[in-house]
């Protein structure tokens, strides 16, 4: 690792309007949907605090002001909870503002041109040149060693950026970013030489999919404000992270780490009820009641 460069801070994109949800998501921002018991975006925050990230800067746009009240310690709520009895509740309550609290939660409103690495930069102007988390609150890990961590642990290895991998069914390539692999270094870090966006089966470099996590380095920041200016100057089109890596790929060591653990997409109707029904099942409270509910229906 690069001397000095330990990784404290997070960037938590959650300007979508969740197109693909709606109009589920026409009232309620997709971050705050539930999987379990908890919204989307809290299992993201759960996960970077309990890796370590001391610094979460959470970019929003218009419409997303749900999502810092849920996060914004409630003191008379909990006060008022412990008095009617309601203990579980009002400690449930109490845990999820002292997230805010761990995490140093920040909002910053989206300014920019269209595209994923416009958060990126956005939040980059306030943390300054350091390597920092990207973290979709799309997916949801189930995982011993939190997602997060993991990124972290590929990082601290090699000092370069690194972007959490899951493998692929070859069929699925044209749904994902799919890395081109040079080295296996073992442990599942992967050394890649770039990103194809949603190639043909035929087409796709290897079967792993690119899915949400990165390790942005200044280099990879560098190279967003250098597209960023070109869009401005020229209106040329969308700044994307996935540019910006293949950019610097080009000269640049760049990972892929292959994250341990269950992956699941609540991004689009299919994929956020199998989140859900997983959670569910998982739950000790829920788990058996879904479980016999399943046997009944055969």
């Amino acid at each position: 690792m690069i001397e000095g460069m330990k990784i404290r801070k997070a960037v938590i994109p959650a300007a979508g309007i969740g197109s693909r949800l709606l109009p589920l998501t026409k009232a309620i921002p997709k971050e705050m949907l539930p999987v379990g018991d908890k919204p989307v975006i809290e299992h993201t925050v759960r996960e970077l605090v309990a890796s370590g990230i001391t610094d979460i800067t959470i970019v929003v746009s218009g419409g997303k002001h749900v999502i810092q009240d849920h996060f914004r310690p409630n003191p008379a709520l909990v006060e008022q909870l412990r008095a009617d009895g309601k203990t579980a509740y009002a400690d449930a309550v109490a845990e999820v503002g002292e997230l805010s609290r761990l995490g140093h939660i920040t909002y910053l409103d989206q300014h920019g041109p269209y595209g994923n690495g416009t958060p990126v930069l956005n939040a980059a102007r306030s943390m300054g040149d350091e390597p920092m988390l990207v973290l979709w609150p799309d997916d949801v890990f189930v995982a011993e060693i939190p997602r997060a961590q993991q990124l972290i642990d590929a990082y601290e290895r090699t000092g370069a950026p690194v972007l959490a991998l899951m493998p692929m069914d070859p069929g699925d390539s044209q749904r994902y970013g799919v890395p081109v692999v040079t080295d296996d270094q073992g442990d599942g870090l992967l050394r890649i030489t770039g990103l194809r966006e949603k190639p043909k089966p035929e087409d796709a470099p290897s079967n792993f999919a690119a899915i949400g996590g990165y390790v942005v380095t200044p280099g990879i920041i560098a190279e967003l404000r250098r597209q960023t200016d070109e869009w401005y100057s020229h209106r040329t089109g969308e700044v994307y992270l996935t540019d910006a890596i293949n950019v610097h790929a080009a000269d640049n060591p760049v990972f892929g780490q292959v994250i341990r653990g269950r992956w699941y997409d609540t991004g689009n109707p299919a994929d956020y009820l199998v989140a859900q029904f997983a959670s569910a099942l998982a739950h000790p409270d829920y788990g058996p009641a879904l479980r016999s509910l399943a046997g009944e229906l055969g």
